[in-house]
């Protein structure tokens, strides 16, 4: 017989602790150092909301304010409600029908992406104003004078209102498309079991299931439409951002100039909520059962496919195909005659500009996001968003918020330099290199950040826990384990940043040096001045780099 011992009681294992995360205060430090910087020139502008203007503030409120107001509101709500119109006609085409031309349509409706909105519009303008070769060669033709007949303004509200929708209606039509990519067939033919027809289920099925991305969709049209400068000021259409620059320069008052910069970016805020009230709570789940079955197109008959080929054609013609072949045209026939080495000092003026850009933005994005993946948190979190929030700013606004800062500084150093050792610094960073770099820098970092740390969250955590187990440091991690695996998505990043940099005018003008031109200013004023054809050879090479990141797009949309 054996002895009762009693409960027999569990052997306690020790529990082996959790790796425990790194605490890089230096590396999470910085990195708020940084975003805080990024972050100056937006602050600066909301800052100056309650400075006193001198008298210039009430002056504008009286007279061209509520024009400026009147004519931003309906430009955005006309641009937004027509390129979501073309953008999800387009996209439900191409994903839920089959028709001749269906697989070129798929890239062809992103190329206006490319073409900058205030190209299109110098090459309408051009073409279709009273003095042009059409309305030139209708009078010739009919003996018209210039009371007989209508034709419609390409120089007016209505006008700017098209062409920015021609070339803007491409983000509505990415998000879309893969929306209704993304849905299950199983949900429309849920629909039509319950007697809907295939119109019907698209009006009371897909298109409240893809409108929360239609609605992110509106937003970037709306902020972008907000943020041109070219095409509005070229149209004569007087808007908040157009205010900015008569503000600045023609009334030498910045600081009513960072007052309208704030009520644009009171409106950039407002296109924001709008967005998220639109959008509102929605969320919608796949099949239960598991892997959900892809859209099945339909293949459409001999007229309707004619339509639906004719309706993607449309845009692509207008947007894309007439003024970039006007553009090669004009570069034909008539020549650029600066050609030669004044267009190549201008080229790689631009050229050195988008590249060190480019370089720069994937170099700070690497660094914050490797920051925040070493030790997350809310404090760094919201840095990175408020850094973030310069490419919903137009660049008129950025600009704005880069020279004063920047004017304050050298002011304060050349004060202090004339009080100690009697010299004068003038300016040193106003009007240079450096605050040109540091607007793109803060315009532009959400481009590079999203797509760096979109790449950075496909390396698991796991590199990173056995890099740290083998001695690996913060730096090391960086140079050694993330930096070779990010190298695709770092060079998607600077190929988004060097395009928008090549093509970025209002920011360029205003913070550009004295005397230092580049494409886009030269595109610019040769139009201006109605001398499209010396500018074709300029605005055809903003828009070859233009197509690189639709390239791209397309390619991963694909996938």
């Amino acid at each position: 017989m054996t002895r009762n011992q009693g409960p027999v009681r569990p052997i306690p294992i020790p529990r082996t602790p959790p790796p425990r995360r790194p605490r890089p205060t230096a590396w999470t430090a910085l990195a708020l150092v940084v975003a805080a910087v990024v972050a100056l020139p937006i602050v600066t502008v909301v800052g100056r909301v309650f400075v006193p203007s001198e008298g210039v503030w009430p002056h504008l409120v009286a007279t061209v304010l509520p024009l400026y107001l009147s004519n931003t509101l309906t430009l955005v709500a006309g641009v937004s409600t027509l390129a979501v119109v073309i953008g999800v006609t387009t996209g439900w085409l191409v994903a839920a029908y089959e028709f001749p031309g269906r697989r070129v349509f798929e890239w062809a409706l992103m190329l206006p992406l490319a073409m900058p909105a205030y190209v299109i519009a110098y090459v309408y303008f051009d073409r279709l104003s009273f003095w042009g070769p059409v309305q030139t060669g209708l009078r010739q033709a009919f003996g018209w004078g210039r009371g007989d007949y209508w034709f419609p303004q390409v120089a007016s509200l209505p006008g700017a209102v098209v062409l920015l929708a021609l070339v803007l209606y491409p983000y509505v039509y990415l998000l879309a498309r893969a929306a209704f990519l993304g849905q299950s067939q199983h949900l429309m033919e849920a629909a039509r079991a319950l007697g809907h027809s295939r119109a019907s289920a698209f009006r009371r099925v897909a298109l409240p299931m893809a409108w929360p991305a239609i609605a992110a969709g509106a937003a970037f049209v709306a902020m972008e439409t907000l943020a041109d400068y070219g095409a509005v000021v070229h149209l004569g259409v007087q808007t908040l951002t157009t205010g900015i620059f008569r503000t600045w320069f023609a009334r030498g008052a910045p600081v009513a100039a960072a007052q309208l910069s704030a009520l644009l970016v009171l409106f950039v805020l407002t296109a924001f909520l709008l967005e998220r009230v639109i959008r509102g709570n929605r969320r919608f789940a796949g099949d239960a059962g598991g892997r959900a079955a892809a859209l099945v197109r339909v293949r459409l008959g001999p007229g309707t496919a004619a339509l639906a080929a004719g309706a993607c054609a449309l845009p692509v013609a207008l947007g894309f195909v007439f003024p970039a072949a006007e553009l090669v045209r004009l570069a034909i026939i008539a020549g650029d005659p600066m050609w030669g080495p004044r267009f190549v000092v201008l080229a790689t003026n631009s050229l050195k500009m988008a590249a060190g850009a480019a370089a720069l933005l994937v170099g700070i994005a690497v660094f914050l996001g490797h920051a925040r993946r070493l030790q997350g948190g809310p404090a760094i979190g919201a840095a990175m968003q408020a850094a973030s929030l310069g490419y919903a700013m137009p660049g008129a606004v950025i600009a704005v918020g880069v020279l004063i800062p920047l004017a304050a500084f050298d002011n304060a150093l050349d004060a202090l330099m004339r009080a100690r050792f009697g010299v004068s610094t003038g300016l040193v960073l106003t009007g240079t290199i450096a605050a040109l770099m540091f607007a793109y820098v803060v315009r532009y970092l959400a481009v590079a950040l999203k797509t760096v740390e979109a790449a950075l969250a496909r390396i698991p955590r796991s590199m990173d826990e056995a890099a740290r187990t083998l001695g690996t440091g913060p730096a090391g991690l960086l140079v050694r384990v993330h930096v070779p695996l990010l190298r695709r998505g770092m060079l998607t990043a600077a190929i988004f940043v060097f395009a928008d940099v090549m093509k970025e005018l209002p920011a360029t003008l205003i913070v550009r040096p004295f005397n230092f031109d580049t494409l886009a200013i030269r595109t610019y004023r040769l139009a201006s001045d109605g001398r499209l054809e010396e500018a074709a050879t300029a605005a055809l090479m903003i828009v070859a780099v233009g197509i690189l990141p639709v390239i791209l797009l397309s390619r991963a949309l694909n996938r």
